[in-house]
């Protein structure tokens, strides 16, 4: 039992450092091969999107389900984020005596960050998730093989018109929250800040330039797809049954909110480095 052991420690201490150089090894080839696959398959459900056939009507069912029932979500969000801004930076600024300021910090903060970033986040749980939820049942119930037989392209079918939809309803729910953001401030600081309505709106219009919006809408944009391409992407390659369609929800919400975070840096630095 002693030379058992003793051989089993001189094996383990040899062999130790090739393992850990093995599993160091297999996890990066598999990132890497992950990356691989994804940008493949972005490349591949750009270029269908832009390419005719296209299908109309499921592009318009897309729109209302990724545009328009947000709209609820996206709406309380902004108002009650608008609100508590205007509350806090209230609380802040007093301390300064620049009181003044709340008007424009609620507007710049809302139009350039908060309504893009949260609308992305809300955006990615709810369509995010419905998506990977609806396309990895389809892979675990072979509809997509049978999509495949009937000879229609799945990417044309299934993957354009979400991507199209939501590329460009993001952009207006952001807008429409901006506004809504905006007007929960000015509710806030009127009604209980105790602040001059006619001076709170001019300095609104005052500090709010053409960039401020059009940053927030491209950003808007651009989480839109990224939404879009990960709820595509993780169900198209679900895992077979319940489980497997379960694991590829929360990738694809996951993966969304990092990839919405991580834009949303890069991006920040190009319009306003």
């Amino acid at each position: 039992m002693l030379k058992i052991m003793q051989s089993f420690n001189k094996d383990s201490v040899i062999d130790f450092p090739a393992y850990v150089a093995q599993t160091i090894g297999g996890s990066i080839l598999s990132f890497l091969q992950s990356i691989g696959a994804l940008a493949a398959f972005i490349g591949k459900a750009t270029a269908k999107s832009f390419s005719p056939p296209f299908y109309p009507r499921l592009i318009m069912k897309q729109f209302i389900d990724i545009g328009y029932y947000s709209l609820p979500v996206v709406g309380m969000t902004a108002l009650f984020t608008g609100m508590v801004l205007a509350l806090q930076s209230y609380t802040g600024f007093t301390r300064f005596n620049a009181e003044g300021a709340i008007a424009g910090v609620v507007a710049l903060s809302v139009t350039r960050e908060l309504a893009p970033v949260l609308a992305g986040l809300m955006v990615a749980g709810r369509v995010g998730a419905s998506i990977a939820a609806e396309i990895g049942t389809m892979r675990v119930t072979e509809q997509i093989d049978a999509l495949i037989t009937l000879s229609v392209n799945p990417f044309k079918y299934l993957i354009a018109p979400r991507v199209i939809a939501g590329t460009l309803m993001l952009p207006i729910l952001v807008l429409m929250g901006d506004i809504i953001g905006i007007y929960g401030g000015y509710i806030v600081s009127i009604y209980n800040l105790d602040f001059s309505s006619g001076t709170y709106i001019a300095q609104t219009w005052d500090i709010l330039e053409k960039m401020d919006v059009l940053s927030g809408l491209i950003k808007a944009a651009v989480f839109g797809f990224i939404v879009s391409m990960m709820g595509c992407y993780h169900g198209f390659n679900s895992g077979r049954g319940a489980q497997g369609v379960g694991t590829a929800t929360t990738y694809a919400v996951v993966s969304a909110s990092i990839l919405i975070l991580i834009s949303n840096y890069i991006l920040t630095q190009v319009f306003f480095s």
